[in-house]
């Protein structure tokens, strides 16, 4: 199933008595979910991501704007009619039904023609349960179940409607971190068996990235950028998706272009050029970050002061490299090396230099020398924090 959303906005009353301003959660969303695709609303508290998903269950009734299930619009129609499947964050078993009176609570409530025989609900509880893999704990109440269990049961409850599309708001938050990452690969696994346009909203972009088609960044209500995964990771449109998306986060420096060069502090550390394009995006607004220089297709790129990006794995451990540090200390994590530093145009107090363990880092230098992948470089405007588009000039190597 489809969904088209169409300049959706949310406005909430203000709740303060000196300030009347209305409170817009929700800011001209447009996008489009692709039939039997797994997408994630991905922001920080309060970006509005939850009030999107309200919005298409039906739960709450957009401000201004419209919402297509195929070619159905159903902006004004109630949530038992839209076909949908909603789980909730803290799963809203309940506690005095078994699992199999859970799953098939749903299934009783249809009336006239869509009124179910006994049997017709046993083999429909028996699929969802097969298909969440707790055929063994049907006769159990939740106070007896795993949290991930519960999750499970909430899951198969709103699957044994057979929804035309799966709804799952922050359903991961109450799970330890191992169990977090168990649940949402069955969570991957289940969607691509049944092929249900599922939306997904998460603040953790460790849970996006891993199992969504396409995510959808928001930040303030408004869309940030949209697109696959990795293409977003890669080519960020501005610096709040570059500082959201990366675990460890991105190290954000101070830094400046003067005649064709890239400084991190007093450090000349690339030889850059203007680009003729930016980001990697299918979004439209992706490319709102790409500067007026590079929309032209010119080549040089203007003296200014800029916000350096600089993802952990692209750092070069480098005996003669352009960018130093003062070193504070190494972390050997097994699969790679941490190497802790500082520097003084740094944004945050440490930065943090991810190095392959075939590196050796020589720990009583006061200082630590590396040279940076282009690549994982990205510049934003001071003002704007707008990505930069840039290219290395010839014989720069990268």
């Amino acid at each position: 199933m489809e969904i088209v959303l169409q300049n959706l906005t949310m406005r909430f009353p203000s709740r303060d008595r000196k300030n009347k301003e209305e409170v817009v959660a929700v800011n001209d969303f447009t996008f489009t979910v692709p039939d039997g695709e797994l997408i994630a609303l991905l922001g920080p508290s309060g970006c509005g991501k939850s009030t999107t998903l309200n919005m298409i269950s039906g739960l709450l009734k957009p401000t201004e704007g419209k919402i297509f299930f195929g070619k159905d619009e159903v902006t004004n129609l109630a949530p038992e009619h839209r076909g949908i499947g909603l789980v909730f964050q803290n799963y809203a078993l309940y506690p005095h039904l078994t699992v199999r009176q859970n799953i098939q609570f749903p299934l009783e409530n249809r009336k006239g023609k869509e009124k179910l025989s006994k049997e017709q609900m046993r083999k429909m509880v028996d699929e969802a349960a097969h298909l969440v893999q707790i055929d063994s704990l049907m006769d159990r109440r939740p106070a007896e179940l795993s949290g991930g269990q519960q999750q499970r049961v909430a899951i198969a409850r709103a699957l044994v409607k057979q929804p035309r599309v799966l709804l799952l708001d922050e359903p991961l938050s109450n799970l330890d971190a191992r169990l977090r990452l168990q649940t949402r690969d069955e969570i991957r696994r289940i969607q691509r068996e049944t092929g249900i346009t599922t939306i997904f909203v998460t603040h953790d972009q460790d849970e996006a990235m891993s199992i969504s088609d396409r995510i959808v960044v928001m930040n303030e209500g408004v869309v940030q950028q949209t697109g696959k995964p990795q293409e977003v990771y890669d080519s960020p449109v501005n610096l709040f998706v570059a500082k959201f998306l990366g675990t460890p986060p991105i190290n954000v420096f101070e830094g400046r272009l003067r005649d064709g060069w890239l400084y991190i502090g007093e450090d000349k550390v690339l030889k850059v050029s203007g680009a003729a394009a930016a980001g990697g995006s299918e979004d439209p607004k992706a490319f709102s970050g790409v500067a007026a220089h590079e929309k032209a297709g010119q080549g040089v790129l203007s003296d200014q002061d800029v916000w350096v990006g600089v993802r952990p794995e692209s750092f070069l451990l480098r005996e003669e490299g352009p960018f130093v540090c003062d070193l504070n200390r190494v972390e050997v994590m097994g699969r790679d090396i941490s190497v802790l530093s500082r520097n003084r145009a740094s944004v945050n107090p440490t930065v943090r230099s991810i190095i392959s363990t075939e590196s050796r880092v020589d720990t009583s230098s006061p200082t630590v020398r590396f040279a940076l992948r282009p690549e994982k470089v990205f510049l934003f405007d001071k003002k704007t924090e707008e990505r930069i588009g840039f290219t290395l000039q010839q014989g720069e190597q990268r």
